[in-house]
């Protein structure tokens, strides 16, 4: 998908009625949809519990917390990019906090420029995360074809008396000739001698 194509949840937990109603133009539909605003964190763990976002901005401080220990598990525990807007006399505390757990952050006042940018260094970090999601998807998918192939070369060796090299290159045989995978190959074993 290419990114033109891409659009990104956001989830903004802000008591800030002046910047809440700055965001559609600071986060524009389409590329930013759905935008979910939520007032504290309480609200925020809810959100999250209930469904995926991409994107997580702050805008400390918040009625019920700081926010900083829900920035920090929110990049721990979900695969999405924070951003957490500190006041500056906060910001020294939060950036001690945070920048080790990978939260963006930024100082307030932020122009609508400066946010825009930080927009689009979200944008690269989630496209960062989905491409590693993807890797890790792609070697998860490989080690299960080698324990499903190992398995059935397992069960040549115990049921037919084949030795190891002879149960693997059947199996490749047997993929070749019937233009297949070795994994569909692997599993047709397996439910023959399993």
């Amino acid at each position: 998908m290419s990114l033109k194509e891409q659009i990104y949840s956001v989830l903004v937990v802000s008591a800030a009625d002046s910047f809440n109603r700055a965001l559609p133009e600071l986060l524009p539909a389409p590329l930013f949809s759905p935008l979910n605003v939520v007032t504290d964190v309480s609200a925020a763990k809810r959100a999250v519990s209930e469904r995926d976002f991409d994107f997580i901005v702050i805008n400390s401080p918040l009625p019920d917390d700081t926010g900083l220990r829900f920035a920090i598990d929110s990049v721990s525990s979900y695969n999405t990019v924070v951003l957490f807007l500190a006041r500056s006399e906060q910001y020294p505390d939060a950036y001690e906090k945070l920048v080790s757990h990978g939260v963006f952050l930024m100082q307030k006042p932020v122009s609508k420029s400066l946010f825009q940018t930080a927009a689009g260094w979200l944008i690269s970090a989630r496209e960062m995360i989905r491409k590693t999601e993807k890797q890790t998807t792609s070697i998860e998918e490989k080690m299960n074809e080698i324990r499903l192939v190992n398995r059935a070369k397992w069960l040549l060796i115990s049921e037919l008396k084949m030795t190891e090299p002879d149960a693997h290159r059947y199996i490749e045989k047997q993929a070749m000739d019937r233009c297949v995978s070795k994994r569909q190959a692997a599993e047709e074993i397996i439910k023959t001698y399993g």
